[in-house]
């Protein structure tokens, strides 16, 4: 029987902060089946030092608002809890977890008690699942995976509760196959790949740019500045343009580097659509043969048909695609130019988000 509503999404993003994932065009879909909401969480005074993209809700956290018919509630406390690095703190860090887990403000299990399906977010959302399946037993608790919860710094404490609570998931719906090792096998896995907005795309406007080459980077997710002073020495006759790339971006000083601010979804595609090739700047250290598939921005240059300088364990044999080993020059200079010289090609089809919600919906 397919997932019915109310909807709850659990999440570490907020439905109305600037910078998009899929689980916003997810939400924002699903809120057309039915009655939906967003609970986000893991919001503090330390959201701040680290430049959360939710920064800018600050004021509006603690309370229910409804924005394009989903009902939001950003709960900020004064810390939240986070993976401190040390295996002798692993006891304490885990006792943080729980007594967060059990502080939730009492709209979240109103909101949960009130739901038919709970789709919670990989990361710091799974420390919720046997609190809301306990609030309400016939609910379907999903597990939305982007992510490997080992591989992208969570703590231990999420990755065992994951495990621990395996048998509460009606299923796990994964971005890519190659994230079903990260998946307890108590847990049924479908796929359901990221999509594209189909109406934001029709006519993203005039180019941006000036004439001559222009490369483009949006996004701070794990992002390697090191790339752009190689490859902005190398081929000073390119201008790039970096989109919302933090801190880290906005140290590059350089003739040729462009430092943009976070932007709405919407503006950042006439930057792709006429760019001379993208770049997804992964730090190597940390990159994952997964994200050949769950990359936002990969996905968004191939349909565009702009070619893409990547981690050569994100090419993933996708078109279009022209890999590098990080910190080397010369195979970031081969990249380039062979983006550069990339022939016009045709990428892989990929799903509208109302073809993606109905798989999400259809665990069957």
């Amino acid at each position: 029987m397919p997932l019915a509503p109310p909807f709850l999404f659990v999440t570490g993003h907020d439905f109305r902060s600037r910078r998009k994932a899929s689980v916003h065009f997810l939400a924002e879909e699903i809120a057309r089946r039915g009655k939906t909401r967003v609970f986000s969480f893991g919001f503090s005074l330390l959201s701040l030092i680290k430049r959360d993209p939710r920064r800018s809700l600050w004021r509006d956290a603690n309370r229910v608002e409804t924005v394009s018919g989903v009902e939001c509630y950003l709960w900020r406390t004064a810390l939240h809890p986070f993976n401190l690095r040390r295996s002798a703190l692993t006891p304490l860090e885990a006792r943080w977890f729980e007594l967060y887990a059990r502080s939730t403000p009492p709209v979240l299990d109103g909101w949960a008690r009130d739901s038919r399906t709970i789709i919670l977010e990989s990361g710091i959302p799974l420390i919720l699942a046997e609190r809301l399946a306990t609030a309400n037993p016939d609910a379907s608790l999903i597990y939305l995976g982007s992510d490997d919860v080992r591989t992208i710094g969570c703590a231990r404490y999420i990755t065992d509760e994951l495990a621990r609570t395996a048998a509460r998931y009606r299923g796990a719906a994964l971005a890519s196959l190659q994230l079903l090792p990260s998946i307890p096998a108590g847990i049924p896995a479908y796929r359901v790949p990221h999509a594209i907005d189909s109406t934001a795309v029709d006519d993203v406007g005039p180019s941006p740019y000036d004439p001559g080459l222009h490369a483009v980077s949006v996004g701070s997710m794990l992002f390697d500045a090191r790339f752009f002073e190689i490859a902005s020495t190398l081929f000073p006759e390119v201008s790039f343009h970096l989109i919302g790339s933090g801190a880290l971006g906005r140290k590059l000083a350089r003739s040729n580097i462009a430092v943009y601010d976070e932007m709405p979804y919407g503006k950042t595609l006439p930057f792709i659509k006429h760019a001379s090739f993208g770049v997804a700047p992964y730090a190597g250290e940390r990159v994952v043969p997964y994200l050949a598939d769950t990359s936002m921005k990969l996905m968004q240059y191939g349909f565009f048909r702009v070619p893409a300088v990547c981690p050569r364990v994100t090419v993933g044999g996708h078109a279009g695609r022209f890999g590098y080993e990080p910190d080397d020059a010369r195979s970031i200079a081969e990249a380039i130019r062979g983006a550069l010289a990339c022939p016009p090609f045709t990428p892989e089809p990929v799903l509208t988000w109302p073809a993606a919600v109905d798989r999400l919906l259809d665990v069957a």
